[in-house]
């Protein structure tokens, strides 16, 4: 299939990282990688317009920007306490006192209404308090199990790979032998075969020539002893020793 990936490693078992010249490798491949990307200034540029102004208010619109613009901030505007009395221009009208009165009742009763903030909270803000408390603690203890559950389950994930891989790993080393084994076993049937065409030619020669010698049948019966013979134990050891764990 197109574009599938095979994933051929099994970390557990596999071995030789730790070789001369698997590090080099490894930071050789990075290096090409890293020749092969070409960074911009903006390299988000192919992501797509920001969504970071979706939830921006216009009081923040106009904060970011007195931001941007290296603007001070503007002081705290005490107008809603203050009790002006009418301009001097309207100090003999009676609308103007009336509108100052009322400024003066307006302010009055937000300051009635601070005060019983204050004593609703003296009274039961304490029993808030600690409601709050426990309904945080409760999300807390909600969220530590469900990570201790996480925290299982990739435990459990990370077994069953290791356990996976430990098996696949027996199965490997026992296939290598096997392979190793099945290559030891024909290479010395070729060099039986070998030196069964070497008698028979020897025999052929021998019978050409008139020789009333009989052919060396006694070579062709040694041949068993012969595959067993050091050089062929090097050879065997040699190929269990290529594939050997």
């Amino acid at each position: 299939m197109a574009g599938e990936v095979v994933v051929d490693a099994l970390p557990y078992i596999d071995q030789g990282y730790d070789d001369p010249g698997v590090r080099e490798a490894a930071l050789g491949m990075v290096e090409e990688e890293c020749r092969r990307y070409r960074p911009t200034k903006n390299y988000l540029e192919n992501a797509g317009p920001e969504l970071s102004t979706a939830f921006e208010t216009t009081a923040l619109q106009r904060e970011m920007e007195r931001v941007q613009q290296r603007l001070p901030m503007e002081p705290l505007s005490m107008k809603r306490y203050e009790l002006p009395p009418p301009p001097a221009g309207r100090l003999g009208e009676p609308a103007a006192w009336s509108e100052s009165v009322d400024n003066s009742h307006a302010q009055l009763s937000h300051q009635a209404t601070r005060v019983l903030n204050l004593e609703l909270q003296l009274q039961y803000g304490s029993e808030a308090w600690r409601s709050y408390l426990n309904t945080l603690q409760a999300l807390v203890t909600r969220s530590q199990n469900i990570h201790t559950q996480l925290r299982k389950q990739i435990a459990s994930v990370n077994w069953e790979r290791k356990r996976s891989q430990t098996a696949s790993g027996a199965r490997l080393r026992a296939l290598r032998r096997r392979w190793a084994q099945l290559v030891s076993d024909n290479y010395r049937l070729e060099r039986a075969v070998m030196q069964l065409e070497g008698q028979l030619h020897k025999a052929r020669g021998q019978a050409s020539a008139g020789d009333d010698e009989p052919a060396d049948l006694e070579a062709v019966k040694m041949l068993p002893d012969k595959l067993n013979s050091e050089t062929e134990k090097e050879v065997q050891k040699k190929i269990e020793d290529m594939f050997a764990d």
